[in-house]
């Protein structure tokens, strides 16, 4: 049932040992509009998705940071890898709350095994003897070629067809032969290797044991009915889910901060100063640096704060939880406008498609098109907290 012992913090060196080639593939998925086999290879034989899952079936059990820095420093050099490390690379952690026979499915005969979602509830899954049946299409499932199950959202409807009230999201486990992948849905501007394509069902039958409640994984009463005792498990799935998504955006930005610095080393400006002498970009420049810097630490804090509460057996209140979703979202808006301001002292040159700072721009705007990005409730909820007002309805959403 287990596979090759890995450790988490060898994930990272063996990943990236062949940088050049790294970031070569992540030139050829921006063509392939998806992860070249080559790339898939060698994140499987570096463990890379394996980090959230639980030791039992061959995984790491690793903490938020070890996943995060990961992330980050695949997406530095190659974003849809980052990105689909962090999105794919999250699924097994959710998957560990789930019934065991579900995990022997997946897991039990390829330790490597990758799950798509995407989680927003488009299914209509109707209530029938023993589970559901599911119709629905889905968009974003990022990495899903490379994946033989997914996690999908839908809402419950009972055995006449009706949305059920109050309204009751579910999430489910599906596998690949289940639901057809749209080839031609992933034209885009930013992250086209990670071939986020668009998923359909037409009426599968679902199992109750690979059924999840939304409501469930919020509240912790998921985590709790699996009798899982490990902190990493025990941290809201606000925290958990958009870490690897949030990481990957500023590890791209990272990638542009880098690329950035190696053509400032040399340019000269269009009144032939050099860019070393001159004052104005390099401010520009170590401001971009701090607000990166910034990003990536307040990340990685919150997590590990999050962590420590729920390590001494404290819950972790909904006032919390919204201050970590704040912070996390903001961390990827601070640190793709410092990339902003340091790509537009790059000069024109920069806009050039053979450079590759504008690969690295366009994915990290891509980033933040992610819902988990969307600051406007979570800070509005994030305030309220803060004010000692219970936010209702909406406002809880994704908290």
């Amino acid at each position: 049932m287990t596979g090759t012992l890995l450790t988490a913090d060898s994930v990272l060196p063996a990943v990236t040992a062949d940088r050049d080639a790294l970031f070569a593939e992540g030139l050829e998925a921006d063509e392939l509009g998806k992860l070249p086999d080559a790339t898939v290879a060698r994140m499987k034989d570096a463990g890379v998705i394996r980090m959230l899952q639980p030791l039992e079936y061959g995984g790491m059990e690793a903490t938020p940071r070890q996943f995060a820095e990961t992330v980050m420093g695949i997406a530095a050099i190659n974003p849809s890898a980052g990105w689909v490390a962090g999105i794919v690379g999250v699924h097994p952690w959710q998957l560990a709350m789930a019934d065991k026979s579900v995990q022997d499915d997946v897991w039990g005969t390829d330790p490597d095994t990758w799950m798509a979602s995407p989680y927003m509830p488009n299914g209509i899954a109707i209530r029938v003897e023993g589970g559901y049946r599911m119709s629905g299409r889905w968009s974003f499932s990022s990495g899903t070629d490379h994946c033989t199950w997914a996690f999908l959202g839908a809402m419950a409807h009972d055995a006449d067809g009706n949305m059920e009230l109050p309204p009751r999201m579910l999430h489910v486990v599906i596998p690949r032969t289940d639901y057809e992948i749209i080839a031609d849905s992933w034209d885009v501007v930013g992250l086209r290797g990670t071939g986020s394509k668009d998923l359909v069902v037409q009426d599968a039958f679902i199992p109750d044991e690979r059924v999840m409640e939304y409501d469930h994984l919020i509240d912790g009463s998921q985590v709790a009915g699996a009798g899982l005792e490990q902190t990493l498990y025990r941290i809201p799935w606000s925290c958990a889910f958009p870490l690897g998504i949030t990481a990957a955006t500023v590890g791209i930005s990272e990638g542009l901060l880098a690329c950035a610095r190696e053509y400032l080393e040399e340019r000269v400006g269009a009144q032939g100063t050099a860019i070393k002498d001159d004052p104005y970009v390099l401010y520009q420049l170590g401001e971009s640096e701090a607000k990166i810097y910034q990003a990536r630490h307040s990340l990685i804090a919150n997590a590990e704060e999050i962590w420590d509460i729920v390590a001494r057996g404290d819950e972790v209140s909904f006032a919390r939880r919204a201050q970590g979703r704040r912070t996390q979202a903001e961390a990827a808006w601070t640190a793709v406008r410092a990339v902003d301001n340091i790509y537009a002292r790059c000069g024109g040159t920069a806009l050039r498609m053979d450079k590759p700072m504008q690969r690295f721009w366009r994915d990290a705007h891509a980033g933040l098109h992610h819902a988990i990005h969307v600051p406007s409730t979570v800070f509005h909820a994030s305030a309220l907290s803060s004010l000692g007002v219970d936010p209702e309805g909406p406002l809880r959403a994704m908290i």
